[in-house]
C-alpha cells in the first residue's frame, strides 16, 4: 500500500504540471492584442406592437471602436500592424427580461462584415431586433388584445427587457475578437407608438 502511494505522487505531479502548461499557453493563444467596445445610442425605449406614432426606423446606432492593448512600438521594423485590424463577421441578438418574466423570444444570429483598423471606428446602424414573427409568439402575443393584454409571468399590459447585441470576429492575425451593448426596451399594444 505504501509503494502504491509513493508512484501515485510523481504522476499527480505531472500530470498537474501539464494541465498548467496546456492552460497558460490557451490563454495566452486567445488573448487578443486589440480590444473591440460598443456603446450605443438608442431613438425609443419603447415599441408598439400595434405600430403608430415614431415606430419606423431602427431602435439605435451603436459605435464600434477598437483600440491597440499591447505595445507594438518596440517589437522593431518586422512588425505589421495590419495584422491586428479587426474583421467582424456576425453578430447575436438575445435577450433578458428585467420585470421578473422568465420567457424571451429565441436568440438568432445574422452575418456582418466591417473591416476597422486599431484605434479606429465604425457605426452599426442596420441591425435586427427582432425576427419577423416574433411579435405572434411568447412572450408578445399575450400582450395582443385577443389573448388578454397581459403578459401571464408579470401580469402586467407591458414586457421589459434588454435586448443584447454581441459582435463576433477575428484580427487578421487570427485573434479572435467579441464585445456586448444593451439596449433596454419595453414592449406594449396601443399604447401610444413608440418612443
Amino acid at each position: 500500500m505504501r509503494g502504491l502511494s509513493r508512484n501515485l505522487v510523481p504522476l499527480a505531479a505531472v500530470v498537474f504540471a501539464g494541465l498548467a502548461a496546456l492552460s497558460c499557453s490557451e490563454a495566452n493563444r486567445q488573448s487578443s492584442p486589440v480590444l473591440v467596445t460598443l456603446s450605443n445610442s438608442q431613438n425609443f425605449n419603447q415599441i408598439d406592437l400595434s405600430g403608430g406614432t415614431g415606430c419606423t426606423g431602427s431602435v439605435g446606432t451603436v459605435l464600434i471602436s477598437t483600440r491597440t492593448i499591447q505595445n507594438t512600438a518596440n517589437q522593431g521594423v518586422d512588425v505589421n500592424n495590419r495584422l491586428n485590424d479587426v474583421r467582424l463577421t456576425r453578430y447575436r441578438i438575445s435577450y433578458a427580461r428585467t420585470d421578473g418574466g422568465k420567457v424571451v423570444p429565441t436568440p438568432f444570429v445574422r452575418s456582418m462584415d466591417v473591416l476597422i483598423a486599431p484605434g479606429g471606428s465604425s457605426t452599426l446602424s442596420q441591425f435586427l431586433v427582432l425576427e419577423g414573427d416574433a411579435f405572434n409568439q411568447a412572450p408578445f402575443a399575450a400582450l395582443l388584445p385577443q389573448n388578454g393584454s397581459r403578459d401571464p409571468e408579470t401580469g402586467r399590459p407591458i414586457v421589459k427587457m434588454e435586448v443584447i447585441l454581441e459582435v463576433f470576429g477575428e484580427t487578421l492575425a487570427g485573434e479572435n475578437v467579441s464585445a456586448s451593448t444593451r439596449f433596454p426596451l419595453d414592449f406594449c399594444y396601443a399604447c401610444g407608438g413608440c418612443v
